[in-house]
């Protein structure tokens, strides 16, 4: 796997490369929080390295957090369900806030009037023998 990504988005433009670095990340439930005081929603997840060209499979752990989130709203899954596995399917941003969709419907929506993300690999890259595939579609 390549170097460890350390990512900055401060626009939409930014965060479709950061959308595209979480796809198909794994995130238990229980590794996600809001942080009120802090105006900060934070995550944990185990993401597939889609940089990474050839046929050396690897996920990596990162960390994720969004900046100036004002409120959280989730839909689809329960948040005391902590052990529940999510795969996120992308990030998008709206006006006022940046939806996180997750595969089965489920969504965690962040009010926030701007964009302020970071995502940062920690940890050794480990090997998988799967790669994340989505019925009809391609990936180049």
């Amino acid at each position: 796997m390549a170097a460890p990504l350390r990512l900055k988005a401060v626009d939409r433009e930014d965060l479709v490369i950061l959308a595209s670095c979480l796809q198909d990340a794994l995130v238990l439930v229980g590794d996600m929080v809001f942080l009120a005081e802090e105006q900060r929603f934070v995550l944990v997840a185990n993401r597939f390295g889609w940089e990474t060209p050839g046929p050396d499979l690897a996920r990596v752990t990162c960390g994720v957090s969004f900046g100036g989130v004002t409120s959280v709203a989730k839909r689809g899954f329960d948040r005391r369900d902590g052990d529940q596995i999510l795969s996120l399917l992308t990030i998008q941003a709206g006006d006022g806030a940046i939806e996180l969709l997750f595969s089965g419907g489920a969504a965690i929506r962040l009010e926030t009037p701007s964009i302020q993300a970071r995502l940062e690999d920690v940890g050794e890259a480990w090997p998988t023998q799967w790669r994340p595939s989505h019925e009809g579609a391609t990936r180049s």
